[in-house]
């Protein structure tokens, strides 16, 4: 049978070490479920891969889209899809690692299509965002679409954008896209969630800025600050430092927002994890051991 393992679980747990040993162990590749490392010329704000470690286990969807290409979990699916074929050629499994929590359930379960967002309605709702903040995005969601207006964590620009962009593009409801059917896969899937204590989560998370700024993270977001409009870069990191570059903060204390900003988004990944009943958890040290047991009791079932 053949199977998808995936690895998942909060930023900075040690999901892509934890990969790497499991998958040379299955002798397949890894498929990346990170929606910002695919992306070109953000290699240590993002912690992607690097050349050595996708030298030790051949990696898909990493540093393989400009930062201006628009990408969605929908089309991750699509893509996905039509590599799993040519990895079960090679053998058995493939192995997905990531914390994007939306690209692997579209792997997992199917995702509604949505229509493409032009460039026009995305630049006019981030304009609207930048100039007015959410609470109006958030006034016109309610009114074009109250059903997922009850349903989106509020507080989560990203989310509120993306529903607000589909409702003017295709210009009904985001939530009569969204029909909640499951996808039927031919092949297995083997989730695990990788854990840690909250403190020793939080420490690690402290520890890989510090690596960051030490490795050029201000140098990185230097490189790509003219184009920091682009949703591509609306994530952690690169905010921080923007607005230190704008002078709206100071450099020390970008680093400790960063940090911050990391660690409540570490414990949003938990929370969406926590409410996914076909997860396994285990700490990252743990997390060959478990996923050979669980394929060994899916040979026997």
């Amino acid at each position: 049978m053949k199977t998808l393992v995936i690895i998942t679980g909060p930023t900075g747990v040690g999901k892509t070490e934890a990969a790497l040993s499991v998958a040379r162990r299955l002798h397949c590749h890894i498929i990346n479920a990170d929606s910002r490392q695919i992306y070109r010329g953000l290699p240590i704000g993002t912690a992607a891969p690097t050349a050595e470690q996708q030298r030790r286990v051949p990696h898909h969807f990493v540093a393989c889209k400009q930062l201006d290409e628009q990408y969605s979990a929908w089309q991750y699916e699509i893509d996905v899809m039509q590599l799993l074929p040519q990895l079960w050629q090679q053998g058995d499994y493939a192995v997905m690692c990531g914390g994007s929590m939306m690209y692997v359930d579209a792997v997992c379960n199917g995702i509604d299509p949505v229509p493409d967002i032009s460039p026009q309605v995305r630049q006019a709702v981030i304009s609207q965002y930048e100039q007015e903040g959410l609470a109006t995005l958030l006034d016109e969601l309610k009114e074009r679409d109250p059903d997922y207006y009850k349903q989106v964590d509020r507080k989560n620009p990203r989310r509120v954008l993306h529903a607000v962009e589909i409702c003017r593009q295709a210009g009904v409801p985001y939530s009569q896209l969204r029909t909640g059917t499951t996808a039927r896969r031919p092949f297995s899937i083997v989730k695990v969630a990788l854990t840690l204590p909250r403190a020793e989560l939080f420490e690690r998370i402290n520890r890989r800025v510090d690596a960051m700024m030490a490795q050029g993270l201000e140098q990185e977001a230097r490189s790509v600050y003219h184009l920091r409009s682009l949703n591509s870069l609306n994530t952690v990191g690169y905010k921080e430092m923007f607005a230190y570059f704008d002078g709206l903060m100071p450099l020390d204390v970008a680093r400790e927002r960063i940090k911050k900003n990391t660690r409540v988004y570490a414990k949003k990944q938990h929370t969406w994890l926590a409410r996914d009943n076909k997860l396994t958890w285990c700490a990252p040290h743990d997390c060959l051991q478990t996923i050979e047991e669980k394929l060994k009791n899916t040979t026997n079932s």
